[in-house]
C-alpha cells in the first residue's frame, strides 16, 4: 500500500496532471415539453408547489407609517373584538398603533369624568 504524501514536506513534487476539469457531458435525449411534465404530474395526483393567489392577500392593506412608536404589546381578544379594531382603523385611515393609544385616551378621559 502507497503512503500518502505529508502536507508538512518540504519540496512536495507532486504530479498534478491526471487533474483536469471533466468535460460536459451532453444529454442524449432532449428534455420534454413543461405541458407533458404538467400533465403527467397531474395525473399522478402530485400536488404543485407553486403559490397559489388567494383572496385574503390581495385584501390586506399596508398599515406601516413612521410614528415613533417603538414599543410592542400583544393581546389576546375575541374575534369580534378584533374584527371591530381593524375595522375602526380602516375606516379612520389610522395605524394600529394610533387606534390603541386614541382607545387609550377615550378609556382615559370616561374613567376621569366617573371619578
Amino acid at each position: 500500500m502507497a503512503e500518502r504524501a505529508s502536507v508538512f514536506e518540504e519540496g512536495g513534487d507532486f504530479d498534478l496532471s491526471g487533474f483536469a476539469p471533466k468535460k460536459p457531458t451532453t444529454k442524449s435525449t432532449p428534455e420534454p415539453p413543461a405541458e407533458a411534465i404538467r400533465s403527467v404530474s397531474e395525473g399522478a395526483n402530485f400536488r404543485s408547489r407553486e403559490p397559489k393567489a388567494t383572496a385574503n392577500a390581495a385584501k390586506k392593506v399596508p398599515r406601516r407609517r413612521r410614528t415613533g412608536r417603538n414599543e410592542q404589546l400583544n393581546l389576546k381578544v375575541t374575534a369580534k373584538a378584533r374584527e371591530l379594531f381593524y375595522q375602526i382603523t380602516d375606516s379612520q385611515g389610522w395605524v394600529l398603533g394610533e387606534t390603541f393609544q386614541k382607545a387609550i385616551e377615550a378609556l382615559e378621559r370616561e374613567l376621569a369624568t366617573k371619578s
